[in-house]
């Protein structure tokens, strides 16, 4: 009983040191994850006033020479960007962004698959990439065919819509026409958005960590505005 009572008493400066240790380890994640997050907004915050000179038609000026030479030793890329393939929508422009700022991975109707997931995963590990951004864009062609239900005329488009339906199905009963691809088009962003995250364990346990946030939003083609959309 003795022998018990001392081999507690020891214990306890042991179990003191333990609480203690994974307490500062867990204030200390806390803290990385909040400063991740403010530096997370200052990158949303540096697009946004980027998309603001495009939208006023005011690019700023870029030494793309002198950038292009420094560039070539490596890249540390600050924002993923998964968007659509539409030609209207080139991401480091209405951005008003230069070399080297973003890692674009682009596909019809702003989805993605693993060869894309496996970019993204690439930008974040090794890269340093701390900011997703998956933008969808108003009258989006793939996702007006996917509101059609039309069958596609190849297995390709067909693949291409059927990823897309499942945002369409969430809104269907809620509008017809313009207003339902209007809809689908932001449920589309929000269900991408997901897909990267269910599909990655990478990426999930990046934003689980606080080392990754992922922002939604959506280009409008006929201000150039890109808008954040809420979850």
């Amino acid at each position: 009983m003795k022998q018990k009572l001392m081999f507690a008493v020891l214990l306890l400066p042991s179990l003191a040191i333990v609480q203690h240790v994974a307490a500062q380890a867990e204030h200390a994640a806390a803290h990385t994850a909040s400063q991740t997050t403010i530096a997370a907004d200052k990158i949303w915050d540096d697009l946004m006033e980027g998309n603001r000179r495009f939208v006023a038609g005011k690019p700023k000026a870029a030494r793309l020479v002198k950038l292009r030479e420094s560039l070539a030793q490596g890249q540390h890329p600050k924002a993923i960007v998964l968007s659509c393939s539409d030609s209207r929508v080139p991401p480091e422009i209405l951005f008003d962004q230069s070399l080297g700022d973003l890692f674009v991975v682009r596909a019809a109707g702003n989805i993605t698959d693993a060869i894309g997931l496996g970019s993204m995963e690439y930008a974040f590990e090794h890269l340093g990439s701390t900011v997703l951004v998956v933008l969808g864009h108003t009258k989006c062609g793939a996702v007006t065919a996917a509101c059609s239900g039309d069958n596609m005329p190849t297995p390709n488009l067909q693949a291409m819509v059927d990823q897309i339906r499942p945002a369409v199905a969430k809104v269907k009963d809620s509008a017809k026409g313009d207003a339902l691809v209007e809809m689908a088009i932001k449920e589309n962003v929000h269900q991408s958005a997901r897909d990267v995250l269910a599909r990655s364990e990478v990426l999930r346990h990046g934003k689980e960590e606080g080392k990754l946030t992922v922002f939604e939003a959506e280009y409008r083609l006929d201000t150039g505005e890109v808008v954040r959309l809420e979850k």
